[in-house]
């Protein structure tokens, strides 16, 4: 799965869920693990996957504003917990 959140927080906690099942046990999700491959837009694995000038015309300026690395960590955390 493909994820575009603006940060650390929101990202871990929509990878969690469709990695693990709905941490908050509310959704539809709730304890039902997906177990689904989870990374954002913007870390370099998917970044390298896109053409540059699609990238430099839809992504480009938001990756100047958000804190990448901070997402890539949470992410991370997220897949190590689940492997």
């Amino acid at each position: 799965m493909i994820l575009g959140a603006p940060d650390a927080d929101s990202a871990g906690l929509y990878a969690e869920t469709v990695v693990s099942g709905d941490p908050s046990w509310a959704g539809p999700l709730a304890n039902v693990a997906l177990g689904l491959p989870v990374f954002h837009i913007m870390e370099p694995e998917i970044k390298a996957q896109i053409d540059p000038e699609v990238y430099k015309e839809h992504l480009e300026l938001m990756e100047i504003a958000l804190d990448v690395e901070k997402i890539a960590e949470g992410l991370d955390k997220v897949r190590k917990e689940s492997s």
